[in-house]
């Protein structure tokens, strides 16, 4: 079987974007290289490897074999190009990362930055979804590392608590909102609110301080982009709960207001990775990274059950 690697890294990353158009800008690659790409695999493998449904693509089942072989063989020679280059007295080779939105943006720029002026040879791949699909992802070792919501469960997994991450409600830009008073559920449930589509965790985590504290949310919308979010809310449609550190130069520059939660609201970001999984140098790199960026209170050690 005649089956050309770079092919098989488009199907990687079709599958992984689960579109040609995002597949296309991940690899910095024409939609007609890609589709040319598949044309050849298919043909070398003998049977359809994608299901083509509209836009979005979905991988067969002979498609998912073969990439779970190729994982495998990808592994090994990264392996070795890393053993290679650790003799020359190098960190290098190739890191996945599984992570949230609002952590791929605001959190990890400068601990990626810094290690790439230190590692100038190391790849850096970011990858998002939500902490179940991430978790999922790092325990069939497809990722290396995840940087989600906690809770994560998984038998494989190890989990490091990271960040404490404290949400507070944003509101639009007005007199009517300066306060200095914390907003209990029972005064926030008056207002309209714009919340996280129903499934994340944060989702669940608000819908929870909500039920404790004995009140019924006005929802008048669900997303699951917070920049989306801060857009409605700038605009007066109602008010939301968010990351903190996701709204800061918006609240610095006036054009939303921030408002304590009382009591106070938190989620926990973990790292997560697979128990069994060596820590080569380039992860010993990245976790060294993530450790010196300031946890808060979020330095207790997690294990999944």
């Amino acid at each position: 079987m005649d089956v050309n690697p770079v092919h098989v890294r488009t199907l990687q990353a079709i599958v992984q974007t689960g579109s040609f158009v995002r597949a296309a800008e991940t690899l910095h690659l024409s939609q007609p290289a890609l589709s040319h790409h598949i044309r050849h695999l298919e043909r070398a493998v003998g049977v359809p490897v994608l299901e083509r449904l509209g836009r979005r693509a979905t991988v067969t089942a002979a498609g998912r074999l073969l990439l779970e072989h190729a994982g495998r063989a990808f592994r090994e020679l990264e392996s070795a190009r890393e053993a290679i280059r650790q003799r020359q007295g190098l960190v290098a080779g190739r890191i996945s990362i599984g992570t949230g939105a609002t952590a791929s943006i605001h959190l990890l720029p400068p601990v990626l930055g810094e290690l790439r002026r230190r590692y100038p040879d190391l790849d850096l791949v970011v990858v998002t979804g939500n902490a179940p699909e991430v978790a999922a992802a790092v325990e069939r070792d497809e990722l290396d590392v995840g940087i989600v919501t906690l809770p994560v469960s998984g038998r494989a997994l190890a989990v490091s608590a990271f960040y404490l991450d404290r949400l507070v409600a944003i509101a639009p830009p007005g007199r009517e909102w300066r306060r200095r008073a914390p907003l209990t559920p029972a005064e926030l449930a008056r207002h309209p609110l714009i919340l996280y589509e129903r499934g994340g965790t944060i989702r669940r985590i608000t819908d929870e301080w909500f039920r404790r504290g004995r009140a019924l949310p006005r929802v008048a919308m669900e997303l699951g982009n917070t920049e989306a979010t801060k857009k409605l809310v700038g605009a007066g449609l109602g008010v939301s709960l968010v990351s903190e550190i996701a709204v800061q130069a918006e609240v610095g520059a006036g054009a939303l207001n921030l408002l304590r939660l009382s009591p106070p609201l938190h989620r926990t970001l973990g790292i997560v990775r697979r128990r069994d999984k060596p820590v080569r140098p380039a992860l010993q790199a990245l976790l060294a990274a993530l450790a010196r960026r300031p946890r808060g209170r979020a330095d207790r050690i997690v294990r999944a059950r």
